[in-house]
């Protein structure tokens, strides 16, 4: 094989890794299967996975390291600190802009994966909402941040049940932000006793929708939770003037 048919097997080799990760069967931080899976799975040479490899670590869309081997690279990481979203997070507007914002997208991924979840998309939905209810059981024990991760991760499990996965990455990219909107709920929300059952029934709401396969009760749910999240902050806020803003920097999440 020529110079030039081996440079087209290798464009093919990162086209099809690339795709994986876009489906979402790869993600951001997953080690690659070994060399040898690779060559069996996408039917190609030793010399050809390399060279494909090697176009992607250029292009920033995989990452080597000694020791560790190949891995997803953290695609968002030079988003999340561009100066447009520096300026998101300092400002206390963009609280309410995203909420629009999430209400928008979160809606129609609820609609999308209450028509297009699998099994397996069903089954991580209902762990991560076990989860995330079995914090509100034990409110003492587990503090805000991880209240907002495990509220945050089971709106995740429902964007990524969309399989869409411009949605999805769309939805990750705002990551930061849209954490720091939870965590802002949390700390306003939740120590309101008539707010916390309005959420909890939102929550529960939006779960029975999806996992019972309703598309219509799906994106109303979502959009009513997060449209009831930014009237309860409003009214917080014209009460006392005052709301209990999370840290909406970029890091301190990890």
């Amino acid at each position: 094989m020529g110079t030039e048919g081996k440079a087209k097997v290798a464009d093919q080799v990162a086209e099809r890794v690339e795709r994986l990760i876009v489906e979402g069967v790869l993600k951001v931080g997953q080690a690659l299967p070994s060399e040898r899976r690779l060559v069996d799975k996408l039917g190609c040479s030793r010399s050809a996975l390399r060279e494909g490899l090697r176009i992607l670590r250029g292009r920033g869309i995989i990452d080597t390291e000694q020791g560790r081997g190949s891995f997803v690279a953290d695609l968002t990481g030079q988003a999340g600190a561009t100066p447009l979203m520096h300026l998101f997070s300092s400002q206390p507007r963009t609280l309410f802009d995203l909420l629009e914002v999430r209400a928008l997208l979160e809606a129609e991924s609820a609609r999308l994966a209450a028509l297009r979840a699998t099994e397996v998309d069903r089954l991580l939905i209902r762990r991560r909402y076990e989860e995330m209810l079995a914090a509100h059981e034990a409110p003492e024990a587990i503090d805000a941040r991880e209240h907002a991760r495990r509220d945050h991760a089971f709106h995740r499990a429902i964007s990524e049940a969309s399989h869409n996965p411009v949605l999805v990455h769309t939805l990750q990219s705002l990551s930061d932000l849209t954490l720091s909107t939870v965590f802002a709920s949390v700390n306003n929300l939740y120590c309101r006793p008539a707010q916390k059952r309005q959420i909890d029934r939102q929550h529960a709401r939006l779960y029975h929708a999806v996992m019972e396969q309703l598309p219509e009760q799906a994106q109303r749910a979502a959009r009513e939770h997060i449209n009831g999240i930014r009237d309860s902050l409003r009214e917080i806020e014209q009460e006392e003037q005052r709301l209990v803003r999370a840290t909406m920097r970029m890091d301190g999440w990890g």
